[in-house]
């Protein structure tokens, strides 16, 4: 699966020392929990180690962008994360980061040429968009490509 990069001092506040993080991380993954079994987190220099099954390949980045969007985090790896439905990451969907003066309406109306299907990326990403009004440069998303 790979690593994944993500901006370390942005995102949300989730743990205050990195000894807090896997703690921290696994409980919030848990909380939302996209469809993952037997997630284990470690965090080392702002690298979180993400281990366990995820049922398919979305459930397993939804878990990674859980991960990484949150503050304290640059990096997430996930080659210990096994995806029972053999389903490939990445395979109808890209990753987006969100720059200053984006909104949603305005990332749909570039990957779909309709800014009303901005709801389509709040739902496949409503493990890190809880709010449609609330979303931050630096945070990453994913695009649906077949909607």
């Amino acid at each position: 699966m790979g690593l994944f990069d993500f901006a370390r001092n942005i995102g949300k506040k989730i743990f205050g020392k990195e000894e807090e993080a896997p703690a921290a991380l696994t409980q919030h993954i848990n909380e939302d929990n996209p469809g993952v079994d037997g997630l284990q987190v470690e965090v080392k220099d702002g690298v979180a180690t993400l281990t366990g099954q995820a049922q398919s390949a979305e459930a397993l980045e939804k878990a990674v962008l859980m991960a990484g969007n949150a503050m304290g985090i640059q990096e997430v790896k996930a080659d210990g994360m096994t995806i029972a439905d053999g389903s490939q990451v990445g395979g109808d969907d890209e990753f987006y980061v969100i720059v200053k003066g984006d909104t949603l309406w305005k990332i749909a109306e570039n990957a779909y040429g309709n800014g009303a299907k901005y709801t389509k990326i709040v739902e496949v990403n409503r493990e890190v968009i809880k709010d449609a009004n609330k979303i931050f440069p630096g945070q990453k998303i994913r695009i649906p490509k077949n909607i």
